[in-house]
Formats: C-alpha cells, structure tokens, sequence
C-alpha cells in the first residue's frame, strides 16, 4: 500500500539573505527591483513584493560575505508543525527552536545534510499596508509601486549542495517534499532537483556544487506577472548599469521564463514569470533529464553560461578569506 504523503508544509516563507554591502543591496532591492521595506532590526531590513500576504518575504542581513543565512517554511498549522519538528528531531538534523523573527511566531532549526539552515514556523504577521500604500483592490497586499523591476513575490530559491541525493532524501521523508524533476549523470549520480510542497512545479531547486563544498547559495527569483514584464526588467536593468548574467530565455527543466543578474552583495537573482507551470496530479513521477539533454543547453538552444556552474555564495575566495574552506 502507498504510504499516504505528507502535507504538512505550507509554502516557502522568506529566506535571510547575506550580504557585504548592505546599503547598496538594500538600494537594488527597493530601486531596481521595486519592493517595500516592512521593518528593521539589528543587522537585518526586512522587504516584501507587493502581493506577499506576510510582512516579509526577504531579510537583508550585512554580513562579511554573501551567501544564505536561513530559508524558512510555514507549515500549514500548529500541529503539522509539531509534526515536522518530531520528524527533524528524529533524522538526527535539527538545532532546535528560537524565538521567532520580525513578522512570524517561534521558529524551528535544523540543517539539511549539506549544512543550509532550514527553519520551520507556523504563527506569522499578515501584512497591514500604510495608508499610502493600501490597494484599491481588497484581494491585494499592498499597492503596486510602479517602481523598477516590481517583483510580486518570492518564487523560489536555489542552494548549491556536495550530495543532491541526501539532500533530496531528506526533504522527501523529513518535510514531505515531492520531487517534481532532477538531472541524473550517466553514471547514476544525481546533479540537480526540483522540489514542491505546493501546485506549483518548484519551490526550490538544489545543484551539484561543482568544487565540492558545503553551504553555497545559488540563487533568490522573484515571479513577475508575464515574459514581457521580464523583458521590460531586462531594459531597467540595462539603465541601472546591473550586469546581466544570462537571459532572458526559457529553461527546458520547469519552463521558466528566466533573467539572471547579480545584486552589489554578489549574490544571484532571477526573474521568473509566475505560474509557468503546476503540478495537479497527486501521483506526478519525476521528469528526469540526462546528461545528454542537458548538454543542449536550454529550451531555445541558449548554452547555459559556464557561471552558472562555479558562481555562487559565499564565494571561493571569500570562504578562502574566512577559513570555511
């Protein structure tokens, strides 16, 4: 008989980002990408896109380096949180709690086996927009900004792992995660996955980290509203003097309408266009792509950019300079 799947966790949260240049990080995410400050504390601003139902989905941490701080789930209540929190306990993984961040209630650690922080949260601030900014639509979170690029939310995240297997594992039997597509090499090691607690195809991806190492980042996206919105981001970037990585084009694995640049703290950011695809079936079976196919580069033939491989953060050199490595 099928074991009845787990549907405990709710949706991807927020992430802490880190950065070494937190005033203009903090200047790209409000200016170029059009989102809103919601708070400060300490180190650390807090944004939003401009259809996040919670206070916040980003928070800007200055820190010597780049790189991830935390990524953080809400689970669907509190006792599908206790739930998780006795499945982390048992896989040997989990920190323990902390009290909770500005905008979400009391909090739950553990690590993945490749060292990202996870944490886990029920009770959360649904965002109360200032009387400037309150939508005309009851529906909407805020008002649109009309300003830059106007992210309407986070979509997803990508870490860079040393073993996608563990890590895959791990998500599938400790949190209930489903593994929507992967990328598997001839010779049977698993190089990428794309994961989902949600309809959605993906809410986030892990990559072979192509030097080994533990705890890299690889990238934050942002879902726009069409291909043309990232189209237009792809020109305001062009006259902000942000660099372009790669882009805009279509991923093959997801389908994903993709442009890819690098905020000042060094860290990668996607635009996406939001909803490309949902996954309804209950019995979905992993698409899995080969070697071959992904050598062909992406859906229209665009060579993926060799750093799209070797870029990620903390950098080489900065955990080099920090003795991570």
């Amino acid at each position: 008989m099928t074991e009845e799947p787990v549907m405990d966790v709710a949706h991807l949260g927020h992430l802490e980002l880190l950065t070494p240049k937190p005033c203009e990080s903090l200047r790209f995410f409000i200016d170029v990408l059009g989102m809103t400050e919601s708070g400060r504390q300490g180190d650390s601003v807090y944004l939003r896109g401009w259809d996040d139902y919670e206070r916040a989905c980003l928070k800007l941490t200055a820190s010597r380096t780049g790189g991830l701080g935390h990524m953080a789930f809400r689970t669907r209540s509190p006792q599908a949180l206790t739930r998780r929190v006795k499945a982390l306990e048992a896989s040997g993984l989990g920190i323990g709690w902390i009290d909770g961040d500005l905008g979400h209630g009391p909090v739950y650690r553990a690590h993945d086996p490749d060292g990202h922080i996870v944490e886990l949260y029920y009770e959360t601030e649904w965002y109360a927009p200032p009387p400037e900014l309150r939508p005309s639509l009851k529906n909407q979170a805020q008002r649109y900004p009309a300003r830059g690029v106007n992210v309407r939310r986070l979509d997803h995240i990508n870490c860079l792992a040393a073993d996608i297997r563990a890590n895959r594992l791990f998500f599938e039997t400790t949190l209930g995660f489903r593994t929507t597509e992967q990328i598997i090499l001839d010779d049977g090691t698993e190089a990428a996955m794309w994961m989902t607690c949600t309809n959605k195809s993906y809410d986030f991806a892990y990559s072979r980290e192509s030097h080994g190492h533990r705890g890299r980042f690889h990238h934050l996206t942002f879902a726009l509203d069409s291909r043309e919105d990232i189209l237009r981001a792809a020109d305001i970037f062009l006259e902000a003097g942000v660099h372009i990585e790669t882009g805009p084009h279509k991923h093959a694995i997801q389908q994903t309408f993709f442009l890819y640049v690098y905020e000042p703290g060094g860290n990668r950011v996607e635009m996406a266009n939001a909803g490309a695809r949902l996954i309804l079936a209950p019995d979905w079976k992993p698409i899995v792509w080969t070697e071959a196919e992904r050598k062909k580069g992406q859906a229209w033939g665009l060579k993926t950019i060799e750093s799209f491989h070797t870029h990620g953060t903390p950098t080489i050199e900065d955990m080099k300079a920090t003795g991570a490595i």
